[in-house]
């Protein structure tokens, strides 16, 4: 008689065995893929996050060197440099003549 419960109270451990395993392995695949909160949306999240900041970081790189040229161009000579040079800019009766220098290398 007491094999026979045991066979019984064995089974039961299997089948619960069972039942909570696959309850427990069917989360871990809820929580992994389908979730709104999942660990791949999370891990997606999270590099957008790195390549937000090193944009960010290459921007105020960006800015600090725009504020360093902001700086030299409140001298008046400065500026008038700077537009000659980047815009072509010219006085009155002036000429300006653009000299190209082939390199070498180029060929």
């Amino acid at each position: 008689m007491k094999f026979s419960f045991k066979r019984k109270n064995n089974k039961s451990f299997k089948h619960s065995f069972y039942l909570y395993g696959g309850i427990f392995i069917g989360f871990i695949v809820w929580m992994i893929f389908i979730d709104t909160h999942s660990w791949i949306i999370h891990s997606e999240l999270n590099q957008e996050i790195d390549e937000l900041e090193s944009e960010k970081k290459a921007l105020k790189q960006i800015i600090k060197k725009d504020k360093k040229i902001i700086q030299k161009l409140k001298n008046i000579d400065s500026l008038e440099r700077f537009a000659r040079e980047e815009y072509g800019h010219k006085k009155e009766n002036e000429s300006i003549f653009i000299i190209e220098i082939n390199d070498s290398l180029t060929n």
